[in-house]
Order: structure tokens, then sequence, then C-alpha cells
């Protein structure tokens, strides 16, 4: 089938079907390229197939079979018309941001960005002449004030981390394209079963595939998905000459990943719904941030936005980084780890880990406190995941 003809399909089907082009030897499962080059009928054939004349693969630097079903998958999967694998998430950020931008252009991003998308706006991008401007993520007057006839596109993330804040992506499109701006949404928390950017009027949609689009923590990667020119061409363009490329193998974890995101992302959900209701009854809990709680201030933004509220839990706890390393060293279960949207749930302190490396000006403009513990909720039995934390508060 080609890419449109899954856009009848719901998305159950397509996170299993789409992207999937049968070999001669007619397998079940997709197979994993595992070639560094290709051969070519003729050197005329070569030559056509480098000038672009004729479609079909070259080098896995830029083409391989097994990339290409994942990109092709996830695009299906997020609606949109290309999609570029890379070699990380912040790969992925990395590529759409030397694509699209050049010495004097600038950037708004929202103030609570992982903290490694920050450095690269703040440390990284300024050598080449590119300023950035951070503002709240919900005041959406600041994101229009600091638009400039410089800014070529808004950058957010939504909900963010840890503190998991809602942003309205269609509001905010409508404020990028009046600006003649782009909008680019990091999808990472949600994935496109539970929110699809671009049917908002995002241009364009970041992964960092190694995240729930994986869901076992196994491998790293990322993707950009949008329109056929400026991924399909430009970001791909890129990719062909700076090379942070998907490697095969990834490809292929993730494809088997993008198989059961539905029904990963329907429990990660209902685990984390139920985790963040209790965790708001227990002492030395001073507050919980989880979309799903009426309570949470986008409560009824999220509700419209989303058909979820993910697996990303954050809560402070009284006393301090002392308070939260102890609870967090208490635990048994769960895993003391940074990353996030894995079958096992994790357990971090943003503001020694992601968010570590960042300012502490910039850590407090984002919420990022001492007290702050950010839990990835997996798969396991949530009363299994209160009995440790329960030990772990108690202890802490």
């Amino acid at each position: 089938m080609s890419q449109q003809d899954y856009d009848e399909y719901g998305l159950g089907t397509r996170g299993v079907r789409a992207g999937q082009h049968r070999t001669n030897e007619m397998e079940q499962s997709e197979p994993i390229f595992l070639t560094s080059s290709f051969t070519f009928d003729s050197a005329a054939q070569a030559a056509a197939r480098f000038s672009g004349e004729e479609n079909g693969n070259i080098y896995s630097r830029f083409t391989n079979p097994t990339v290409r079903a994942f990109e092709q998958r996830l695009a299906a999967l997020e609606g949109g018309e290309a999609c570029v694998g890379t070699a990380s998430g912040m790969s992925a950020i990395l590529a759409t941001a030397m694509t699209l931008l050049r010495s004097g252009d600038h950037v708004v991003a929202s103030a609570g960005l992982f903290g490694t998308t920050t450095s690269l706006f703040s440390n990284i991008l300024p050598k080449f002449g590119v300023e950035s401007s951070f503002v709240p993520l919900t005041d959406y007057t600041a994101w229009e004030a600091a638009i400039t006839p410089r800014t070529r596109f808004l950058f957010l993330e939504t909900p963010s981390n840890p503190l998991t804040e809602v942003a309205d992506i269609a509001r905010l499109a409508e404020l990028a394209h009046a600006h003649d701006c782009l909008l680019i949404v990091d999808n990472c928390f949600c994935t496109p079963v539970l929110q699809r950017p671009l049917e908002l009027g995002a241009d364009l949609v970041i992964h960092s595939a190694t995240k729930y689009l994986d869901g076992q923590g196994r491998c790293v990667g990322g993707a950009v998905v949008g329109d056929r020119k400026t991924v399909g061409e430009e970001i791909l363009g890129f990719l062909r000459t700076a090379g942070p490329t998907m490697s095969p193998f990834n490809a292929w974890v993730f494809l088997k990943g993008l198989e059961t995101l539905r029904l990963r992302m329907r429990v990660h959900s209902d685990n984390a719904m139920a985790l963040a209701d209790w965790l708001q009854h227990q002492p030395g809990v001073r507050k919980v941030n989880y979309p799903g709680l009426a309570a949470h201030p986008q409560h009824a933004l999220a509700s419209s936005q989303q058909t979820g509220y993910g697996g990303i839990v954050s809560f402070e706890v009284e006393g301090g980084r002392e308070s939260a390393w102890r609870l967090i060293d208490s635990t048994r279960l769960v895993s003391i780890t940074a990353n996030l949207g894995d079958a096992k749930t994790t357990i971090t302190h943003p503001a020694t880990t992601t968010h570590g490396r960042i300012s502490p000006e910039q850590r407090a403009a984002c919420g990022v406190t001492e007290g702050l513990i950010r839990l990835s909720v997996g798969l396991e039995d949530v009363a299994d995941l209160q009995t440790d934390l329960e030990r772990a508060l108690a202890r802490s």
C-alpha cells in the first residue's frame, strides 16, 4: 500500500501495518537491512540514483529500507507527509535547527524545555549567530511579545518536562503563522496516540524515539515529521550531508515498538492517573503535577487537546533536595534513571540530572525546584508502585 492508502485506517492499524513493503521472500515481520551500501544494475543507474533522477537506495546514511519503514509508519501515525529518522531525539532537533536557521535568525522557545534542548538553544546555536528567547509555556502574551522580524520558529514541548504544563497548540500555531513563523512541537510525552499536533496546526513534530516509541529502553533514536518539502527534502538533505543517521537495527526496534504503542500508552496513562491521584493524599507531598488531575491548571485544555494524559507525573516533597534524594534512594522497585517512556517505572531528580546543566535561574524560571521528583510511570501493577513509594515517603 502507498502512504495515502492508510489514511482511511485507524491508529491501531497504522501502527501495525503502515510502512511495510514485503520483499520477494514474503516475510510477515519487517526485515532488518544491515548493510552500509546498495548495488546498482549499471553505471547509468548509479548516476541516476545519485542525481535524484531515479528513486532508490544508495547508502544507508540516508536511504535504508528499514529506516524508511519506520519513517513511513510514524508519518502515518502523526498524519504527516514525510518523516526523517535520526540518531537521537537531540539530533532531530539539531537537524531541524540547522536546516531552518541561519546567522541572524531568532527562535522563541518555551522556558520549561528538556535541559539539553535548552542548552542547545542557549549555548550551541549562538555560536552560529542564532539567538533564542525563552518564555513561559502558557503565557501567550509573552510568546507574542518575544517574536521579532528575525524569528523563524516557535518551539515547545507539551506537556512540558517535568511539570507537565500543557500549551494550546492551535492558539500558538495561529500566532506563529500570523508572524510568518513555523510552530514546532516536541510530542515525546504524548506520542500520536494521545496527541496529534499537525492536526492542531503545528508545522513540524519532533520525537525522541528512545522514549515511548521504543517503549522498553532498548535503543536511541529520533524523528522529525511534517510536510514533504521541509522534511522530505530539506531536513533529509541535511541528514544526507551531515549524517546524524538512525541505524537500521534501531529502526527495526522502533518499528516493533510502534506496533504496541496504542496499547501501551493507554496503560501508561491509566497507571499514571491512579498514582497521581494517590500521591495527592500522601503526607510530605506538597504538590502533584499531572494533567489528568482536576486541580491541574490546564486540565480542561488537556482534556480537549489530548485523548489521554500520558505517563509522566512529577511531585514536590517537603525538605528540598535532601528529602527528595532520600526518597529516591529508598525505593526498591522503581528504577533510578533519567530515561523515560520505559515499560519499567523510572524515578529521577530533575534539578541534578535532566536540568542539572542549565543555570539555577533557568531552573527557577521553569519551576524545577530541589524538592521536585519526576516519575515515568510504567506498566507494573499500580498497587506495587504505591507500596514502593509509600515506603520511600515514610523514610524521606
